[in-house]
């Protein structure tokens, strides 16, 4: 038996080609090592934003969680979260109504009974149901059809289903689609602008908000900030709607469909002329110019401080941080840092990174953190500086960590403006001994090496213009006239 964990570089990958992805990269067809949802207890909902939490977006919102003992019960750690330990409720499933599906009959009973609870009726009632209905084959549609004549108000499905993983519909892109789906027609305001994709909102300090408005938008929504159930319902008078993370797409379709919203879709990534190029594309689209210079010049700066200090560190990048892996590595191989290791699920959409890398840094190994190989995984021999990502971490507990994952969502030019400033201090942290040593190990060495030599030429990136046909910005639906805004 091979004791080795399974890793292709960037060059073998690149030369495959994103229709002969290895099946060692493809989670279905393997068993499953789940570390990064093991760091986090992320069983879909516990840490970050899983199924559960995600499916409580609405203001005023409640779930019931109709499953098993097991599957319920890491949801109490979840509900100890400030704000979510009156909004869950609990269905237990026992082994009769599992063979049976006696519980279905109940459902719209609990219902009831959660909002004669509470001293104030919910908005709505949210159904999460576990991959045991999706063996039984359950039709949530009429269950919840059911459960909403009884109570009177809305009562939505939200299934937390792992068995969908690999279909149209995953778990995290239906409950994108069911937050959005109680919003009604209203009269379009060529001033309003919704910002779809994450749970929670960008960063205050994001230019995203300021080149909106430079662009005329006066209201931005987002349903993390909506505080009622009145602004979220004002979501529909939006003009057109700006995609920021892919697996909202369905649901943004379905926006489009029912309430003739279109969409723009804007790609989070942290090379500095593609974000440029990016906005001025969006300009563009609307009929406009944008004037994102200090912003340009901020990030740029944050840039060329940490490669000044730390232009020579070896990185390893994992998959649980407010990034794509493949882009994040593609860009800090332009800036010049070495990336040896990346840690992450590969889509074929990836290749348009995984092409550019294989150019600049063919040697990059890409593990994937779904293999069962992965346990034989030995950093002893390792030479990785910097990690970022909690997985990552995991992989060498000797380096400095970056987690930059928190739940405030960084984009564009202040995202990259952030990571490096992150950056610049975890080392500038080991560098003067302020962390303790166990935790980062050789790399305070490494660091307190390179900041005595921060004055040496800076490593300049290898590829510093170019532009990757078809990665800036993806122009979903056509804005039929309304770019006036």
């Amino acid at each position: 038996m091979n004791k080795q964990p399974y890793y292709i570089t960037a060059r073998e990958l690149a030369g495959l080609g994103r229709d002969q992805i290895p099946p060692e990269l493809i989670s279905n067809t393997h068993l499953i090592y789940s570390s990064p949802a093991t760091l986090s207890f992320n069983s879909p909902g516990a840490q970050g934003f899983g199924v559960k939490r995600a499916g409580l977006a609405i203001p005023g919102s409640v779930m019931l969680l109709v499953a098993p003992g097991c599957c319920g019960r890491n949801t109490t750690i979840l509900s100890e979260l400030g704000g979510y330990s009156d909004r869950f409720f609990y269905l237990n499933m026992d082994e009769n109504d599992i063979v049976t599906g006696k519980h279905l009959r109940s459902i719209p009973q609990a219902v009831v009974e959660v909002c004669q609870a509470l001293p104030q009726k919910p908005t709505v009632v949210m159904i999460c149901i576990t991959c045991v209905d999706a063996l039984l084959g359950t039709d949530m549609e009429r269950v919840c059809r059911k459960a909403s004549e009884a109570a009177g108000l809305p009562v939505l499905p939200c299934y937390m289903y792992a068995l969908t993983r690999e279909g149209r519909k995953p778990p995290m892109v239906a409950v994108r689609q069911a937050i959005y789906s109680l919003l009604e027609p209203l009269t379009k305001r060529p001033d309003t602008v919704n910002l779809l994709g994450h749970f929670a909102p960008l960063n205050d300090d994001c230019e995203l908000y300021d080149l909106l408005h430079q662009f005329g938008l006066k209201q931005i929504n987002e349903i993390s900030r909506c505080r009622s159930l009145q602004e979220y319902k004002n979501m529909a008078q939006a003009n057109f709607n700006l995609i920021l993370h892919p697996e909202v797409r369905l649901a943004a379709e379905e926006m489009e469909t029912r309430l003739h919203i279109p969409s723009i879709e804007l790609t989070r990534m942290y090379q500095l002329d593609k974000i440029k190029n990016q906005y001025h594309i969006l300009a563009r689209t609307l009929g406009t110019t944008v004037q994102d210079g200090a912003y340009y010049e901020q990030a740029r700066q944050a840039v060329e401080t940490f490669t000044k200090a730390y232009g020579q560190v070896k990185v390893a990048i994992g998959g649980m941080l407010n990034a794509n892996s493949f882009e994040l590595a593609l860009a800090l191989t332009r800036y010049g840092l070495t990336v040896r290791e990346i840690y992450g699920n590969l889509a074929a959409e990836d290749f348009v990174y995984i092409r550019k890398l294989a150019q600049l840094s063919p040697e990059t190994r890409i593990y994937t953190n779904l293999s069962p190989t992965m346990l034989y995984y030995d950093c002893s021999d390792s030479d990785i500086d910097l990690t970022l990502g909690k997985d990552a971490e995991y992989y060498h507990p000797g380096s400095v960590n970056v987690p930059f994952n928190e739940e405030r969502q960084p984009f564009g030019y202040e995202g990259v403006r952030l990571l490096f400033t992150q950056l610049q201090e975890a080392l500038d942290q080991a560098a003067s001994g302020r962390k303790q040593n166990h935790i980062y190990g050789s790399a305070s060495a490494f660091a307190a090496k390179a900041a005595a030599e921060s004055n040496n030429t800076v490593k300049t990136s290898q590829d510093p213009q170019n532009q990757e046909e078809g990665s800036d910005t993806k122009i979903v639906h056509n804005l039929e006239g309304r770019n006036q805004a």
